[in-house]
């Protein structure tokens, strides 16, 4: 049982009191893979929100360049159904991984929204090109060590780099006849190198800061093969 109730921020930095409904839920102490219902609920509408968020932006159908070559709404539906896969496999991996590990350590963790992050995300996807989204993140209680909160932020990164290394092997050496296969995997592998590549940055918000004192060459190692595989896959594209 966690006899510490002492607040932790997120990995990601942001105050416990930006999210919603904070410590509502529940706060005891689950099994490995164990989700409240109100977990479920906020991973459930980040991810609504950033499928949107993308699918407008990768389609061309964002106001700026809808404004100048039209609205595409079949482009939309596949951006769609693009959009939800990578997302599900980039973002709700990266988190769950996080959470996963927390729990193995013994530690109260569950996932938040951030709805202010959500908002911009949508809004930024619906009028440009670009989508900065910081969804929310995995919010942990209880005494953790050193190490423990490095392996904790290294799970999420990790398991995007892992999932970008075989997805790009699966792009180059297997064949699909289907082109729209070929797009998803190209879009999978490129969104989860990035998003491992992002967070590695030694930021004090990232991921990247917590591995980085706990330890310098596990940090090093981790960024320069996420940068390592973002490049090849930026030149294997022609992004």
């Amino acid at each position: 049982m966690i006899e510490d109730t002492k607040k932790y921020k997120s990995y990601h930095d942001i105050p416990p009191r930006e999210y919603m409904y904070f410590p509502k839920g529940t706060i005891e102490l689950g099994e490995t893979g164990q989700f409240s219902r109100l977990e479920i609920k906020h991973l459930l509408i980040s991810i609504f929100v950033l499928t949107f968020a993308f699918s407008f932006a990768l389609t061309d159908n964002n106001m700026i360049q809808a404004y100048y070559s039209g609205f595409k709404f079949n482009n939309l539906i596949l951006g769609i159904e693009k959009s939800f896969l990578g997302v599900i496999i980039a973002f709700f991996c990266h988190e769950i991984s996080h959470k996963f590990v927390a729990q193995k350590y013994h530690l109260w963790s569950e996932y938040r929204m951030y709805s202010k992050g959500l908002i911009l995300a949508i809004i930024l996807g619906f009028f440009t090109p670009i989508v900065f989204a910081v969804p929310g993140a995995v919010m942990f209680r209880g005494k953790v060590r050193l190490f423990e909160m490095g392996k904790i932020a290294l799970a999420g990164p990790l398991s995007n780099l892992l999932i970008s290394i075989i997805t790009f092997y699966l792009y180059l050496f297997v064949f699909f006849e289907s082109t729209l296969l070929n797009d998803i995997f190209g879009f999978i592998c490129l969104i989860n190198a990035v998003l491992a590549t992002f967070n590695l940055i030694p930021f004090q918000s990232f991921d990247g800061y917590k591995i980085f004192i706990w330890n310098k060459n596990i940090w090093l190692i981790s960024l320069v093969s996420s940068s390592i595989v973002l490049f090849n896959i930026i030149i294997r594209f022609n992004y």
